[in-house]
């Protein structure tokens, strides 16, 4: 059974910077794109990037994201971070990763099969 666990989440501030954890459990990346996505309070769940774990490349949603976020993974290749730099208050949401095999979507979260339950971040000002 395919299930993510997401962690690192909680209370940081303005300019501030946290490290978020995916984990597989019962598996591995292998063949695996792993995306990571945020919704905040009335707002719709937005892509932040895909990493695509067999070629060890991540995507990011935008140039602005890429700046401020890097995705990498460990070498076991059961665990895909989210370094967040630089936090604004407009980051705060809750954080999710989710999965399908092989290649990144373009239909952002519809394109996905597994979620984590998502952890929360909040920035203060």
């Amino acid at each position: 059974e395919v299930q993510l666990v997401e962690s690192g989440g909680g209370l940081v501030q303005a300019g501030g910077s946290l490290r978020l954890s995916c984990t597989a459990s019962g598996f591995t990346f292998d063949d695996y794109a792993i995306g990571w996505f945020r919704q905040a309070p009335g707002k719709e769940r937005e892509e932040i990037s895909c990493f695509e774990s067999n070629k060890n490349i991540a995507y990011y949603a935008d140039s602005e994201k890429g700046r401020r976020f890097i995705v990498s993974s460990d070498n076991a290749k059961t665990t895909v971070y989210l370094q967040m730099n630089n936090l604004t208050p407009e980051d705060t949401a809750v954080y999710y990763c989710a999965v399908r095999r092989y290649y990144c979507s373009a239909y952002g979260p519809r394109g996905m099969d597994y979620w984590g339950k998502g952890t929360l971040v909040t920035v203060s000002s």
